[in-house]
Formats: structure tokens, sequence, C-alpha cells
């Protein structure tokens, strides 16, 4: 699993972002710190229920395919790339706190600054990782790779600089030392390095599966959860006509129920972005008020996941409420 840094010399990272145009500034945004195992749908999810957003991507590594845990969010309204930094700004989701915040200009001094580091120890964690290398520079991501049967380290990791410069240095102070808990030297060399030569499938196995992020315990403890159903909800108004996702294939959609008229979609995230992936939310809203009618929908990609959101949830008192929180099923919309 993901260690992330609570407080440190990474906090304050930022990545690069073409832009030449000073009005695009205050549009496009740059999110650091997001879950490896975030899709970009998820990630455009997240951020169009601030406003309408022109364009989103979640930035990959160009060899495995992977995410590298940050990405790009341009608004069409500034006031909306406002409001989201202020909203999402500091979002617990999973083991990760984003970062949210204006993209700035790219230039040749922060191009090319991702460090692939092997023969680290089998123990060192990711919070290791970055400790060892922040003395050099801001970091932006990192990663150890994980054996996807046995979750245990494969040696190998990979840094991301703030800066070239950055990166250099590291190489420099690094490559060939023992770190503590090492028994041998490792290796830190610029992962787009023309003569490493990777095998891309079997590279892309080594990251650790998104359906295993939680060990055993929690599996067989969400068990317990399996026979959760919605209640049913006295005066609902019939849903018919909207199309909320069901498990089959999709995620596992979560009813809500006795929400705030004021409640709007960012709630749902902050409540349950720390249990799982997180791939929509939907306040139903009165036609003609605009005001939440009472109720909203969360769909989560993994079962367990979902399952526990729902144990801690359900009987959560937000402000003056109590929440009801269940798995959805064809009842939910009928009233």
């Amino acid at each position: 699993m993901e260690t992330q840094l609570s407080n440190g010399p990474t906090c304050n990272n930022t990545a690069n972002f073409e832009s030449s145009n000073t009005e695009d500034s205050k549009t496009n945004l740059i999110v650091n710190y997001l879950p490896q195992n975030m899709t970009q749908e998820e990630l455009k999810s997240l951020f169009g229920s601030i406003g309408e957003i022109e364009s989103c991507k979640l930035v990959r590594d160009k060899i495995t395919g992977q995410s590298l845990g940050y990405g790009f969010v341009n608004y069409i309204d500034p006031k909306d790339a406002e409001k989201a930094i202020n909203t999402l700004n500091g979002l617990r989701l999973q083991t990760k706190t984003i970062k949210v915040s204006y993209a700035r200009p790219s230039s040749a001094s922060i191009r090319d600054a991702n460090l692939y580091v092997s023969g680290l120890p089998k123990t060192m964690t990711q919070k290791e990782l970055e400790q060892l290398f922040s003395q050099y520079g801001r970091i932006i991501t990192s990663r150890i790779l994980v054996d996807q049967v046995t979750g245990v380290s494969r040696g190998v990791g990979f840094i991301r600089f703030d800066k070239r410069i950055e990166a250099e240095e590291a190489i420099k102070g690094l490559n060939g030392q023992k770190p503590p808990g090492a028994t041998e030297p490792i290796t830190v060399k610029f992962a787009n390095n023309p003569s490493q030569k990777v095998n891309h499938t079997i590279l892309s196995q080594l990251y650790q599966s998104p359906n295993r992020r939680y060990p055993g315990p929690l599996a067989q403890q969400a068990q317990r959860f399996s026979r959760f159903s919605p209640m049913t909800i006295d005066g609902m108004t019939s849903l018919a006509g909207i199309n909320f996702p069901g498990h089959a294939g999709t995620g596992w959609c979560i009813f809500v129920y006795n929400l705030a008229p004021d409640a709007d979609e960012s709630i749902l995230w902050q409540m349950f972005g720390p249990f799982g992936a997180v791939t929509n939310v939907k306040v139903i809203r009165d036609f003609n008020t605009n005001k939440c009618k009472g109720f909203g929908f969360v769909t989560m990609t993994n079962y367990d996941e979902a399952a526990m959101a729902i144990a801690s949830l359900n009987g959560y008192r937000l402000g003056d409420r109590v929440l009801q929180v269940s798995f959805k099923t064809s009842k939910t919309h009928k009233a």
C-alpha cells in the first residue's frame, strides 16, 4: 500500500504545465498526490462537480501506462477553478491528501526530472524513499513497485522531482550509495534513459493491483455488511428516468439519505473519498428550488471499500441530521 507523507518537504510541490496565455493560468489547475489507481474519468467526475470542465488529463507513465499520481484540469470559468482550489485542495482520497493549485508555465528546467531507483531494501516504504531523496529538492511523485501477488517490494522505485537539476543532484549524491537498511549500493538514474531496456508488459505487472489495496482481514470484515440493502423511504419522489449505475461492471452504487437541503456533491466526495476509489457522486435536487431533496448516490469501484464506507457512515451525524447509508437496489427507485 502506498504511504503518503503528511508533512515534510514535499507538501508544497507542483508539477509543470504548458501554458503561454495569462488567462489560461486562471483556469488551468494541477492536481498532485492522486491515488495511483484513480482514473481520468474519476478525476473528471470529481472536478466536474465544481463546474464545467474544458479538458482533463491524468498524466501516465509512457512505458507502463500507470498513473504518475498527478493530472491537469482546465475549467471554462476562472471562478470555478478558484472554487475547486478552495473546495478540493486538501481533500482526503484513500491514503492520499490531494493538492490542488494553479498550473504554472513549463520550461526546459522542469522537464525530464523522473528518476529510476533500483536495489532498494525490500523493507523500505514510500515515505522512507521520499525522505531519502527529499534533501535534493521538491518531490512531485514517488512510488515503489511491488509484487502483484505477494505485495512485497521489488526493490525498485521512481522519484519525480520538481526540476531536472534536482534530479541530477540526487543522482550525484545517491547513485552507488548504501541507504539505511541496504546491504548493496543502490542505482539511481534518469527513468527516460534510452539505454534502459524495459519489458513493458512485465513492468506494468509489477504494480500493485488496484483491487488489492487492503489485506485479507478487511475483506473478511466487509462480508458482515453484504446483506445491506436500502431501506424504504416513505414519500420519496420517484427516480424514474434517472440512470444510476448498479454494481455490474461499473462499480457499487451507495444510497445516502437524510442530507440537508444545502448539501452538494463536494460533501459526498469528502465523506466517501477516504474509503476508496469513488467514480461518481450525485445529489438529487428539486427542479424548482435546486435544493437537495434529502438524498444522493455515490458509486465506488471496489465492493470491500463500499461496504466499509457504509459500515462507517451509516448512522453518521452530519450537522443536525443522522445519515442513512446503504447499497442501492431497485427498490430505491420506487416511491
